[in-house]
């Protein structure tokens, strides 16, 4: 099938998947907790023709379909889950669940992707088997999500893939541009939890405690450091103290501080460089004042970097359906963080972004915002290029 082909017969349900993508945004559900998205989806595949498991990282879904003799398999994802916010949007399909919304498009992925499966099912024109994940927990944030959660239910050695791609919203680009960035796209991302413990006592005669609260503002500046003078200066890492706690009085002198730490890199070895750098400065900060320094350094999101041959492939799809002029063919890196990276550590492949607008009224509104909204004019565009993608893929 032509491009135009392709468009034509995903317009031709454009429809009903603007409903669908409406009615999961109406419901949505945190992680792991996707159990009515997960039913919805897992019902459409089985009435297109495809084999469906369900239960894989608990509420995962994935639906396979085979064509022809092809021997060739492909993966396409889309995550299910949404955040806890309340919605603020005053939308006639805004959440009808308390304090929890769509605030990052998973709705409008999961319709994407349904939309292309209903297509490729009704068409089959490839040769290969063509596997649709739908990953719960995308938003839980830590190295138990829901990517790693269905890969060690074993989704990869039950559904082999060659090549694994995924595609994500992205609010200020024009609607419907394709993003693409072959290397580092996103960040890792870690949490580094510190407790400076001294002894306390009086304001007055500070000479008689060991005071926490000057010690943890001696870190805080010597943190800083740490990629000012440890990193090259052409990688990019960040380290942002966004904790800082300690005492009630102003007369008191505290027995101990707690600071929590933000810390990202779009390289694995910079990642690992942080992670040395701020548990040694953590512990000679504590020896210098005279505490003791406790650093619980959990290691989240690694970094997320497309290989070269799905991005070059997966950047052609996009030229042959947009148009040169509505691609990005290599953007700038993101500092945000994404756990299809650990996918993408087990399998080749490229994650991809879509502009979901850039004007005043739609689109722009940024992710993780009661504000926000997926926007339907990506559906279309979204769904097609996933059925010329794996038309191409298994041709």
């Amino acid at each position: 099938m032509t491009v135009q082909d392709t468009l034509q017969a995903v317009r031709a349900h454009e429809d009903e998947f603007i409903a669908l993508r409406r009615d999961i945004h109406q419901h949505p559900e945190l992680p792991f907790e996707e159990l009515r998205t997960s039913d919805l989806v897992a019902a459409r595949l089985r009435d297109w023709g495809y084999h469906v498991e369900r239960g894989l990282g608990g509420t995962g879904v994935v639906g396979q379909l085979k064509r022809g003799d092809g021997t060739r398999t492909l993966g396409l994802r889309a995550d299910m889950d949404a955040l806890p916010i309340q919605e603020t949007t005053g939308l006639q399909y805004a959440s009808r669940n308390q304090g929890v919304m769509h605030a990052c498009g998973h709705d409008g992925h999961t319709a994407m992707l349904l939309a292309a499966a209903k297509v490729l099912a009704e068409q089959g024109d490839f040769s290969g088997t063509l596997n649709l994940i739908f990953q719960p927990a995308e938003e839980y944030g830590t190295s138990d999500c829901g990517a790693v959660r269905m890969m060690n239910d074993g989704l990869f050695d039950k559904y082999p893939c060659d090549a694994i791609f995924s595609m994500h919203n992205m609010p200020g680009w024009p609607q419907g541009h394709l993003i693409f960035r072959e290397g580092p796209m996103m960040a890792s991302s870690d949490k580094v939890y510190i407790t400076l413990v001294g002894h306390g006592g009086h304001g007055a005669v500070p000479h008689k405690a060991a005071d926490p609260v000057v010690a943890a503002a001696s870190l805080v500046m010597a943190l800083q450091t740490v990629v000012s003078r440890n990193v090259d200066p052409l990688q990019a890492a960040v380290v942002t103290v966004g904790v800082l706690q300690s005492g009630r009085a102003n007369n008191v002198i505290p027995d101990s501080a707690h600071l929590e730490l933000s810390v990202r890199a779009l390289d694995p070895e910079v990642r690992s460089l942080l992670q040395q750098r701020i548990t040694e400065i953590v512990h000679a900060q504590a020896q210098c004042f005279g505490v003791k320094a406790e650093i619980d350094y959990r290691r989240g999101y690694a970094a997320l970097i497309n290989s070269k041959d799905e991005t070059d492939f997966a950047r052609q799809i996009g030229t042959e359906l947009v148009g040169a002029e509505r691609v990005v063919p290599q953007a700038p890196p993101l500092t945000g963080s994404e756990d299809f990276a650990f996918m993408l550590e087990k399998r080749p492949g490229c994650y991809l972004l879509i502009g979901n607008g850039d004007g005043d009224k739609l689109g722009a509104c940024m992710v993780h915002n009661p504000g926000y909204d997926f926007n339907d004019a990506n559906l279309a565009i979204g769904a097609a290029y996933w059925a010329l993608l794996a038309r191409r893929y298994l041709a």
